[in-house]
């Protein structure tokens, strides 16, 4: 049976289960794992999310191919010098995404929630939560544990790959599933955490996914700072009790439609949008295929 977000309200409701633990219960079923189990695999992802959230804050990390780095640090050092428009948290928000990109495109490790290209997203969100209000580990499990039933919705109904639905599918789904979490740590319920996953999507409803020569880079990283962005306004939106006129499963069913109908070009597969303007043909040709370029 496929996972919608009616399915999930009404089992909610009828089991007398909050989302996080419905979402527990059904994991455990799944994996046959045992909650223990459970608790450990989330606290390990956790860790991951921790460490690539900050690693690239300090000091710059680099891209495999050389094309891309130091823009976490770059964006850390502007919120230290106290000059963001935005204030302290969007700052170390965005700064915290770029972190986990970098080290995504650095070959390092990173936790894929839900995909590598998109994985700054949950990990800045939860991140930031706990720099402002000190959430402990075992609360931010509990808004993974509400991410993934989002999640969950999205992939059994539309897509998570930006070659099938474009980066709405990669970076929307990533902060449909942390607007959502935010909205759990702040105590609203489910109702709430859906208007905030729902208003998510409809903010990145469309978006292609046009990697400069396929690679998981740019403008990515650039995307994972909007993303957090994204997640973090939506969630207040959603708080805020803006309404929301159409349902997350409608939103999710909107997303897949979008995507079916993006051109091919338009899908990772570099071969439009910013992946063919001139600067990025130029960095295609000087990083990826190693010619040599006129400056």
């Amino acid at each position: 049976m496929l996972t919608t977000m009616k399915l999930l309200k009404e089992r909610c409701q009828n089991e007398g289960l909050e989302l996080w633990e419905l979402a527990l219960k059904d994991e455990i079923k799944i994996t046959e794992k045992s909650e223990e189990e459970i608790w450990d695999r989330l606290q390990r992802s956790l860790d991951v999310m921790r460490n690539s959230a900050k690693a690239a804050l300090s000091k710059e990390v680099w891209s495999v191919t050389g094309m891309t780095g130091g823009n976490a640090k770059s964006m850390y050092d502007y919120f230290l010098e106290g000059n963001s428009v935005l204030g302290e948290t969007p700052a170390i928000a965005m700064a915290m995404a770029l972190s986990t990109s970098e080290i995504n495109a650095a070959m390092g490790i990173i936790a894929a929630a839900p995909t590598a290209g998109s994985s700054g997203i949950l990990p800045a969100t939860l991140m930031t939560m706990a720099h402002k209000y000190g959430y402990s580990d075992d609360e931010l499990k509990k808004a993974m544990l509400v991410s993934s039933a989002i999640g969950q919705v999205i992939f059994d109904n539309a897509t998570f790959a930006g070659a099938e639905g474009g980066c709405q599918a990669e970076t929307g789904a990533a902060a449909s599933m942390a607007a959502a979490a935010v909205c759990y740590l702040r105590g609203y319920d489910i109702n709430i955490q859906e208007n905030a996953a729902t208003a998510a999507i409809l903010n990145i409803l469309g978006l292609v996914c046009d990697p400069i020569g396929g690679m998981v880079e740019f403008p990515c990283n650039i995307r994972n700072a909007n993303g957090v962005m994204n997640a973090l306004a939506s969630a207040d939106m959603a708080m805020a009790n803006v309404a929301m006129v159409v349902t997350f499963d409608e939103a999710v069913d909107a997303l897949k439609r979008v995507g079916d109908v993006l051109p091919a070009a338009l899908r990772e597969t570099g071969e439009g949008g910013i992946a063919v303007c001139p600067s990025a043909l130029k960095l295609k040709a000087k990083y990826i295929d190693k010619e040599e370029v006129e400056e």
